[in-house]
């Protein structure tokens, strides 16, 4: 088994976890003999979701639970934790997967609330979802897993989409003290890791597509190489693509990195005179 909270019987919350990588999660861990609350928005998206997990979990529909929640609503997310308590007793694994991308710009209009939206989700629903769930996983005194969806955009943070890279780029921040919080904290059994997907053919990322591109993972590809890194241990879950390899992954971010040791423009791989020193420090 990929992780000791991952084992028969255990429970799992997913938010977002009606479509993509989180459906593919719950589907995935269904099938281990976990059971699972789904957590979205929309009624008839959450019924097709609690289908196909049912159909993969050894006790079917009885193991699976979806409740309607906005993960940006404190509220919503008290309500989650009381129905998964009275109806499985208590949270082993937490999946903060949910979030939006509805595209962003550095100065959008004042009474556009784009930005606003997407913290409220991308961000404030992992910092509550953790708080409001890490307590009673300690409690519980059983192996415990958080996993919080970051993004490569957080890490390289390429132009384009602001409110979106600054979302990740905090997830990334608060996950990581996170860990240190619960590797720091006796007696907890808790682990928090997190999962920075690579290009993956979601609702997310679709673009209006309906044919996976040549260069994307599915959602379950993604889940089963999330396992795999848990079982190796690593809190940075850094998947790779059909496109784009780990070793270049590992360069992109060497490089931006560097933009601060080197004392170099910020973002400079997308500054025309540094474009032939990228370009080199990628062949090396």
């Amino acid at each position: 088994m990929s992780h000791p909270a991952l084992v028969p019987g255990a429970v799992a919350v997913i938010t977002g976890g009606a479509s993509g990588i989180g459906l593919a999660a719950a589907t995935k861990f269904a099938g281990l003999g976990l059971k699972i609350v789904i957590a979205d928005l929309g009624e008839e998206r959450l019924a097709k979701a609690v289908e196909t997990v049912a159909a993969a979990s050894p006790d079917g529909r009885e193991a699976v639970l979806a409740q309607a929640t906005d993960v940006s609503s404190v509220d919503d997310l008290l309500r989650l934790q009381l129905a998964v308590r009275q109806r499985f007793g208590g949270t082993d694994v937490l999946m903060n997967n949910a979030g939006i991308q509805p595209g962003s710009r550095m100065f959008d209009d004042r009474n556009d609330d784009t930005w606003e939206r997407i913290l409220a989700v991308n961000l404030k629903g992992v910092i509550q979802g953790s708080q409001i769930f890490a307590p009673g996983m300690i409690a519980r005194g059983r192996p415990g897993l958080i996993i919080n969806t970051g993004s490569k955009q957080g890490i390289t943070t390429p132009p384009g989409d602001p409110a979106y890279n600054v979302s990740k780029a905090a997830v990334k921040a608060f996950t990581e003290a996170l860990e240190h919080e619960l590797r720091n904290t006796p007696g907890c059994r808790v682990s928090a890791h997190l999962l920075i997907p690579g290009f993956v053919f979601t609702g997310l990322t679709a673009g209006g597509r309906t044919e996976k591109p040549a260069a994307a993972w599915t959602p379950e590809q993604t889940v089963d190489f999330t396992l795999e890194s848990l079982e190796r241990g690593d809190f940075y879950i850094l998947c790779p693509d059909n496109d784009v390899p780990r070793s270049l992954d590992e360069r992109r971010i060497a490089w931006a990195a560097g933009d601060i040791i080197e004392n170099r423009p910020p973002l400079s791989r997308w500054h025309p005179e540094y474009a032939e020193a990228f370009a080199e420090f990628i062949k090396r």
